[in-house]
Parts: structure tokens; sequence; C-alpha cells
């Protein structure tokens, strides 16, 4: 009997990634939405008999998606798959419902274990023959595109650096959760293939006339270097100190230190973790304090180099209920671009 499936993912690739990492003799049709109100429209049109869930999406999120089944009394079982894994988020799933949760990126043995136990798969082991056939009419259904050709197009590129961004984001976010006891509101990663010149205009981060305090580290790998800047709202100094239970007064050194330590966190997890998945070892050079209380456009025009043009990703980090907001922006030259491209090509065959 064929069941029903449904991934809901904003990420192109995520979902055909998870699509081509079902058990290859699962008798199954795959239904894809793009956001979680779209979600819900599949679920009241098609009915599928289970869905894979993203959490960090526009529209409604994977949190307000799981509150609007629950409220809607929809039938419908729910496995949760995203990037965020902090331990806060996946308690707070599994008490809004859902069945269990998978860590991306998908790893193909836990997919199909987990659909074991729940009783949506039973193992056939197939042939090899029967094997192969199988994953080549799934490559068809799923992809249409071989993986020579999937990244040429710019919005299929930007797509794929911001899941891999979208990774990379969850396990820093993590790190820094643990690290301050806290849990993380993890945004959708901002990605941009533009003009150096442009990038003051390009970023997101939340008020440019604040002033801020940042730290730079060079990256470099095989084809692929660039900068990582950190951002750190001056606002948040006093309060990530409180969460700490440092005592006496938030000094110019104690920011410094701060500063240091989150950096460290980030742009160490959110580096490893994009190595991980492109499969190349990015070396990082010492943190570089680019300035304190600045604000952004002078510490942007000051301190980045003048490449003509920048892959960009950036990622704002906010912490529930405390005034911190720390910005994290990836810069990669204009010689990684094509070199990135072929990677992530081969990260989605």
């Amino acid at each position: 009997m064929t069941m029903k499936l449904l991934i809901c993912d904003d990420s192109n690739m995520a979902r055909k990634q998870l699509a081509r990492c079902l058990p290859d003799d699962w008798q199954v049709e795959v239904l894809f939405a793009e956001d979680g109100q779209h979600g819900l429209e599949q679920i009241h049109q098609h009915s599928p008999d289970l869905m894979f869930l993203d959490l960090n999406m526009p529209i409604l999120d994977g949190y307000e998606t799981l509150e609007e089944i629950s409220v809607q009394k929809l039938d419908i079982p729910v496995i949760v798959v995203s990037g965020d894994i902090q331990p806060t988020a996946q308690e707070k799933v599994l008490s809004l419902g859902a069945m269990d949760f998978i860590k991306k990126p998908i790893d193909r043995d836990i997919l199909k274990q987990i659909l074991l136990n729940c009783g949506f798969y039973h193992d056939q082991q197939p042939s090899v023959k029967q094997k192969k056939n199988k994953q080549a009419s799934q490559t068809v259904e799923f992809l249409g595109l071989s993986s020579n050709s999937i990244l040429t197009d710019d919005k299929a590129f930007i797509d794929a650096c911001q899941e891999v961004a979208n990774v990379a984001m969850g396990q820093a976010g993590d790190l820094l959760a643990r690290y301050l006891d806290v849990f993380i509101n993890l945004p959708i990663p901002k990605v941009n293939e533009i003009e150096l010149a442009e990038l003051n205009m390009a970023m997101q981060f939340a008020d440019q006339d604040q002033t801020v305090s940042s730290v730079c580290q060079g990256f470099i790998g095989p084809e692929i270097a660039g900068e990582a800047l950190l951002l750190f709202n001056d606002s948040s100094f006093s309060n990530i100190a409180r969460l700490l239970k440092y005592q006496g007064a938030v000094n110019k050194n104690l920011e410094l230190e701060l500063l240091m330590d989150i950096s460290n966190i980030i742009v160490g997890a959110c580096l490893k973790g994009i190595s991980e998945q492109i499969n190349v070892n990015l070396s990082q050079s010492h943190p570089v304090v680019l300035g304190q209380h600045i604000k952004v456009p002078n510490l942007i025009e000051k301190n980045v180099k003048q490449w003509k043009k920048t892959l960009s990703i950036e990622i704002n980090y906010k912490i529930k209920d405390e005034s911190i907001n720390c910005d994290l922006l990836l810069l990669f030259t204009e010689e990684s671009i094509e070199p990135l491209r072929k990677r992530l090509s081969y990260l989605v065959d």
C-alpha cells in the first residue's frame, strides 16, 4: 500500500535531500510544501499519512504549524526535521505533538530507524537490482536535474547556501544556548551575492544607528576564503554578564572578554558546520577586534576588504526574553563563489 508523505521545508534543496533519503523500497507518494501555511493547505487538500516538518520557515514556522494542527484537530502524525538542535527546541516540538525529532543534515540510517520505530515503514531488504532501479526513479521524480546542472541557477545556489548556513547556524545556536543557559531564537539566514559596496544596505541588523563592538576572523580552505564578522550590540553586554553571573561593573575589559568568548563559540561552530557539509577544511585565523562602540556602517566601511563582489551570509541571533542581539556575517571572496557552486552541487547529488 502506497503511503502519502508531506515534506514541509522552505528550502528546495532540503526538501529534495529528505526525499532522496527515504528508504529505497518504500512505496510512497511525496508532496512538498514551502512553509507552514502551504503545509496546512496540503493537509486539507491531500490528507497525507505523515508530515516531515522544518522549524525555521517564513509565514508559519514549524512551532506555529504544530499549534495550528492541534487547534484545527488535524489527524496527521508529524516528525520534525530541523537544524535547530537546542534541547529546548526538541522538548518544545514534542510537547506540541510531534512524534519525533531528526536533526539536519539528514542521516539516512537514522531516518530509516525512526520510521521503523514509529511503524510507518517495514524493511523489505530489496535486491541490489531493485535498489538501483528505485534510486534511479527517485532521482528523476524528485530532482529532475543532474547534480552537474542543479546549481547553475542562481536561485538554486542561494537556496543551497541558505540551507547549509541554516544547519551550521543551528549547531552554533545550540552551543551558545548551552553556554548561556537560554533559548536562542534562530532566524532564516539571509544570503546575498552582491557588490561589496551594497553590503550595508543588504544587512538586516536591527538598528544600524546603534553602536556595536565587533570581532573578525579570517578563514581559508582549498579554493575558498573569506572573513567572518561578529557584530555585538553594545546594549547586550550587561544582560550577557547577568546571565553568566558576573559580579561587579561591566567595563571595557569585560566586554572584550565576552566578545571574544562568544565569537569563538559562534564563528567556530558555524565554520565547522559549513566545513563538514561541503567537505572542505576551513582554517581560521585568530580573532581580531575591529572596534568597540562604533556604528555598523562605519565599522563595515573601515574594516571590510574591498573585494569587488562577495557572497554574504548573515545570521542574526536573538535571545528570547532578553535584550541580546548579535549578528554573524560570513563574507566569501568573489573567487570562492564558483568553487562553492561545485561543492554544493556534489552535496545534493
